[in-house]
């Protein structure tokens, strides 16, 4: 028969392996697409970043940064008696095997007190904060390209 100690040696090895294969990284399991920033005019002073974030694992976006701008921060728009309201979110949900678009009118990433003109074809350098539901957090790098604004969409206020 077994002694106590190796059973429990045995049970602590799973319940190990267990929480191991449970908390997968939150950056190895996101995939990110067709990220981009708006272009922006002289003097402008805000930007948008956009893409399209799919996660394996539940996981959050709960912070961004970017070295052209002062502060980069998740933000939602929301319609509230046909007024535009955008705010900073503390966190952007990634639901497991969902895909999740930040856009032009719904959720995205502020670039606020951006320090030169974005001109079309640049690259923005971003850096995306991921947390998994265990509350690890992990860094995703990536680089956006900045294209012109679509005709008949809604640029965002200085």
């Amino acid at each position: 028969m077994p002694s106590y100690a190796r059973i429990l040696r045995a049970a602590g090895a799973a319940l190990v392996f267990m929480l191991a294969s449970d908390t997968t990284v939150a950056a190895d399991a996101v995939k990110i697409s067709d990220p981009w920033v708006r272009a922006t005019v002289p003097g402008q002073s805000v930007a948008g970043a956009y893409m399209e974030l799919t996660s394996n694992v539940p996981a959050a976006l709960v912070a961004a940064d970017s070295p052209v701008a002062r502060k980069t921060e998740p933000h939602s728009t929301t319609f509230d008696g046909g007024v535009m309201k955008m705010r900073a979110v503390e966190r952007i949900e990634l639901p497991a095997n969902e895909t999740v678009v930040l856009k032009p009118g719904g959720y995205h990433l502020m670039l606020v007190d951006i320090k030169r003109e974005l001109k079309p074809g640049d690259r923005v350098p971003l850096t995306l904060i991921v947390q998994d539901r265990n509350g690890a957090r992990s860094t995703l790098q990536l680089d956006a390209e900045v294209r012109a604004a679509a005709v008949g969409t809604m640029p965002h206020p200085k």
